[in-house]
């Protein structure tokens, strides 16, 4: 699948598959700019980047459990996603869930994004089937 990304910042580095698209779901997104992340405040991490993604498709962005593991840095919002319709830069939500302050360097890795069908839903009002089920959730299946 071929899809449309503009740079929109000199540092900006297209997004990549680690160990390319057999190995990796995700492709690397990278920071352009500085960021210092203070303890429990969230911060938007630009890529210099913005894609034109065609009807049917969304990316989304998620942590990277690197991050998350070593340095206690989540992502809010995730799996965050990207619209075919947007057309601004891909910003990262990140937030720092440790004691000290945690910085982003321009070229840091710092998400990873997944290019993604979804189907257009048509809503049909009206009554339930059965299921076995039923209305029983949390907790459930007893596990």
């Amino acid at each position: 699948m071929r899809i449309v990304i503009q740079r929109l910042h000199a540092l900006a580095q297209l997004p990549v598959y680690a160990h390319g698209p057999r190995e990796d779901a995700g492709m690397d997104l990278h920071a352009v700019e500085r960021v210092t992340l203070e303890p429990g405040v969230p911060g938007l991490v630009p890529t210099g980047l913005a894609v034109e993604l065609p009807p049917g498709f969304e990316a989304q962005v998620r942590l990277r459990s690197g991050l998350a593991l070593r340095h206690a840095i989540t992502m809010p919002n995730a799996p965050a996603t990207i619209d075919p319709g947007y057309r601004g830069e891909i910003r990262v939500i990140l937030l720092n869930l440790g004691r000290e302050p945690y910085t982003i360097e321009p070229g840091d890795r710092i998400a990873q994004m997944i290019v993604a069908r979804y189907e257009a839903v048509e809503w049909a009002e009206g009554e339930l089937a059965d299921s076995y089920r039923g209305q029983r959730g949390f907790g459930s299946s007893g596990r």
